[in-house]
């Protein structure tokens, strides 16, 4: 049985998943996740995700951005021994991060299709909103959960791509909103 490979993350209501903890893309409205009231509810699919990580997917800007943090943070400890694939055409391997468990580089889709062919749990992918959009649009990707915060910042990276293509249908599997107006949203991918 094929492993599913999931998109988690934080999306802007016009669709901007970069920056949401700081200015780290340029554009002015970095940090939106952060400016929103905290409502701890409506993180709580973060941390029913980890039953279902068995595995953590890459691309190389976010995982450069994230593993010096992650590796360190106790709120990632359940990370720490989970194995880690960097999808990336650059990256050598003497340039991973020691003391984050087991990591491997994947130099294409095909290679990410591979892997979802083993054996094994979940893929979760955090992060990596380019590498994000080109596997959704090769049709690798199988869920999406969400958390859609109410900003619109018109600037920045979008999870899916504007291109002219075959309709994908999605399927609502789980959602819920909170009183700070986030609402999640999990999407399985209709085959």
């Amino acid at each position: 049985m094929a492993r599913e490979l999931v998109y988690t993350g934080f999306m802007s209501l016009d669709g901007v998943v970069d920056s949401p903890g700081s200015e780290a893309e340029g554009h002015r409205s970095g940090g939106w996740v952060a400016a929103t009231e905290f409502v701890p509810e409506a993180f709580s699919l973060k941390e029913e995700e980890l039953a279902d990580t068995t595995a953590l997917l890459f691309g190389r800007r976010s995982y450069e951005a994230f593993a010096p943090f992650w590796r360190e943070s106790e709120d990632h400890a359940a990370y720490q021994d989970l194995p880690k694939y960097v999808v990336s055409t650059t990256l050598s391997d003497d340039a991973l991060f020691d003391g984050w468990g087991p990591t491997a580089i994947l130099r294409s889709d095909d290679d990410v299709a591979a892997l979802k062919q083993e054996d094994g749990g979940g893929i979760f992918i955090h992060g990596s909103a380019e590498l994000a959009r080109r596997l959704s649009d090769a049709d690798l990707i199988d869920r999406y959960n969400l958390l859609v915060f109410p900003v619109l910042l018109g600037a920045g990276k979008s999870l899916f791509s504007r291109e002219d293509r075959d309709k994908r249908d999605l399927r609502l599997r789980e959602s819920a909103s909170y009183a700070n107006g986030v609402a999640k949203l999990v999407y399985d991918v209709v085959r």
